[in-house]
């Protein structure tokens, strides 16, 4: 079958940077699915996108669609014919909807039963009708969460749509989208090139905007160029560039010609915090900051500018008169902030809400406080230092520094205690509190920021679910997900022995102490619990574990996070032994067997005399056995040991199952056995619930 290559760009006012990228793979996937589910088939697909412009590009496109077969199944043979052989009221009902005759209609037979049967074969459709109504479909579902309107007209876009290209092959698809009648011409770079450029085809499409226009369409290509635009204006200052993720996808967002150009700004802006001076340039201007080769940062910074100037000293200069009042406001807020306190700007916190229902800020850090306190004597940190750094922990939201630059909250915290002379281990643990900031971040490293950013989460756990405003579905205005995650992050990474219930417990009677109405107070606590605990079912995931695996864990709530993580290492461990799967079986089993008995008709203690068969007494004395030898292996988390220890039961349950009969007539022996298996039973439960892993 023959195939041509299909292109379809939409061309606008300039597109917000930060959706660009999601905009142009969105197109490209809603096309690609419109494709296939028309049976189109085609080689490749390719997404473009510039300030100006989403496109995407199909190459090797069928030029139609297969022949589609259709079968309908009719009424029976019994029912489609009378005694004398005639069609039936059924037969010629379901000839009529086919819009045949009974006689065009054909016999289906499956083993002893026939049916009467419609077969026809429809030919399938020129690919070019079919591509406009795919292209709308998936222009008509893109991630706009508010659309606009321009002009006069009804349509709606991200921005006001000024060209359309629809091309299949070297012609023009015949379409209308957005109001705008699609064509063969482009446009080039607005101010190298602002005039029609004429696509011959969608394969030239790249080349010519490229040539023609001043314009690099492939965002990929674009980016990678920048980042090595920007890495030898560096290397030639003898500095490296730091490029981070999300601001080269944003420049490469905002740019179709990129040049990249270094600029300089006044020395004596050192003396503020480098993290206000990058933020300054990051958010405001979108300049790379440079640093040296100790990583500190340095007074020049790279842009990337749009256009390729005959005189890029003039461009340089401009932005460099744009950067110096913005370093010029954050070295007058650091210098303003330092006349006061953290201690004294505490007292402004009482004016700001945390939760309506759940008091101000300031009574939120009287509860870190608290709770910081009890978890640094748990964890073996300083209880004075926690409860000061949880006093402490607000107190730079109402600095001038973080009410311009909210991204700097605890980091400008610790900048100011230490002006304050405040303890090192408080400093760091104000800009520690918020640690994990996102996936992958860094966890807190002194044990005061580690109670302190625990203490915190918890708060807000306790607070909001008690409150009644736990996450549903995607909605999760609180970031609970987020704050346990990065809880359990900070307890196993610091490998922390923290009770989490009793953290609860304690969180919960800190807002009771405060007169905080907290309902269902009496599940509040194992709410929350199981709350943070389902966090790890998404985490193992992520690590490539079963999901039995933390299924068996969780089945016993161990209420110590860095607990739950060994066990869940171990019981993973165990299940790539060879004895696993069998165990696992026999576990199953054995929760079945005392499950219908109930805990009241299970003796305690194994009664030697009952013991009849040869199977059970070496079972009943292997379990003894072994129950004193990891016995001291349970006290230490020694749980892949003892477990491996507990595998070697394998052959003496499995001969236990194969020669005795649990369910005898005899009561007493019947009992003894049921006591047996419990034993064995409880052996594996001081790890995990293994027969969850039996998953057949």
């Amino acid at each position: 079958m023959a195939s041509q290559d299909f292109l379809v760009e939409i061309g606008t006012e300039e597109l917000p940077p930060k959706a660009l990228k999601q905009l142009a793979t969105a197109l490209a996937e809603g096309i690609t699915k419109e494709l296939d589910g028309a049976q189109l088939t085609y080689d490749s697909s390719q997404w473009f996108a510039t300030p100006r412009r989403l496109a995407v590009l199909i190459t090797g496109l069928v030029d139609k669609q297969p022949d589609r077969t259709i079968e309908r199944k009719g009424p029976g043979l019994k029912a489609a014919y009378d005694k004398e052989g005639k069609p039936t009221k059924a037969a010629e009902g379901f000839a009529r909807s086919c819009g045949v005759a009974v006689s065009e209609l054909e016999t289906l037979e499956q083993g002893n039963n026939a049916w009467l049967v419609y077969r026809s074969v429809e030919p399938g459709k020129e690919t070019v009708q079919l591509l406009p109504e795919a292209v709308d479909k998936s222009v008509n579902n893109l991630p706009i969460p508010k659309r606009m309107r321009w002009g006069s007209s009804r349509e709606e876009f991200v921005r006001p749509v000024q060209w359309l290209t629809v091309l299949f092959g070297s012609h023009v698809v015949p379409t209308s989208i957005l109001g705008v009648e699609a064509d063969r011409v482009s446009y080039g770079h607005r101010f190298h090139h602002n005039e029609p450029i004429s696509i011959e085809s969608p394969r030239s499409y790249v080349r010519q905007l490229n040539k023609q226009g001043k314009v690099l369409a492939c965002f990929e290509e674009r980016q990678q160029q920048i980042k090595h635009q920007v890495e030898q204006q560096a290397e030639q200052l003898g500095c490296k560039a730091v490029i981070e993720q999300d601001l080269l996808d944003e420049v490469t967002a905002l740019v179709e010609w990129p040049v990249a150009l270094t600029g300089k700004f006044d020395e004596a802006f050192l003396n503020v915090p480098a993290e206000a001076l990058i933020s300054s340039m990051k958010e405001h201007q979108k300049y790379f900051h440079v640093v040296d080769k100790a990583g500190k940062l340095v007074n020049y910074f790279i842009t990337i500018s749009n256009i390729e100037s005959t005189s890029p000293q003039t461009v340089i200069s401009g932005n460099e008169r744009v950067i110096r009042p913005r370093l010029a406001d954050a070295a007058f807020f650091y210098d303003t902030d330092k006349k006061t306190s953290l201690v004294e700007r505490r007292e402004q916190l009482k004016a700001i809400i945390f939760q309506a229902k759940l008091g101000s800020v300031y009574d939120k850090t009287t509860r870190i406080s608290q709770l910081a306190g009890h978890i640094a004597e748990q964890i073996g940190g300083a209880v004075g230092l926690a409860k000061r750094a949880g006093e402490l922990a607000k107190s730079d939201l109402v600095t001038d520094m973080v009410l311009e630059f909210p991204e700097l909250q605890g980091i400008m915290g610790r900048y100011y205690a230490e002006h304050d002379d405040e303890n090192p281990e408080v400093a760091a643990a104000l800009d520690e509190q918020y640690m994990p900031r996102f996936s992958g971040d860094q966890v807190p490293t002194t044990l005061t920021g580690s109670a302190v950013s625990v203490a915190d989460k918890i708060d807000t756990l306790v607070g909001i679910f008690g409150i009644g405003q736990p996450p549903s579905g995607t909605k999760d205005p609180f970031a609970l997900r987020r704050a346990a995650l990065g809880l359990l992050r900070i307890v196993i990474t610091n490998e922390l022995s923290l009770d989490i219930k009793v953290c609860i417990e304690k969180s919960i009677s800190a807002y009771q102490v405060a007169g905080v109405k907290l309902a269902a107070i009496d599940s509040l606590v194992d709410t929350v619990l199981d709350f943070i605990l389902e966090r790890f079912r998404a985490w193992y995931q992520d690590e490539g574990l079963p999901v039995e695996v933390f299924m068996a864990v969780k089945a016993l709530r161990p209420v110590q996070p860095l607990d739950f993580d060994q066990r869940v290492k171990a019981v993973e461990h165990f299940r790539q032994l060879p004895e696993a799967e069998a165990l696992a079986a026999a576990n199953k089993r054995v929760s079945n067997i005392l499950a219908k008995q109930g805990d009241a008709d299970i003796p305690a203690a194994i009664n030697d005399s009952l013991l009849k068969e040869d199977a059970e007494k070496v079972l009943a004395n292997q379990v003894a056995l072994m129950a004193q030898e990891v016995s001291p292996l349970f006290e230490h988390r020694q749980y892949t040991l003892a477990l491996e220890l507990l595998a070697q039961l394998k052959e003496n349950v499995d001969n236990f199952f194969d020669d005795v009969l649990v369910n005898v007539d005899d009561k007493a022996v019947r009992q003894n056995r049921y006591a047996l298996l419990q034993q064995l039973r409880d052996l594996f439960l001081k790890v995990a619930d293994i027969s969850l892993l039996q998953t057949s």
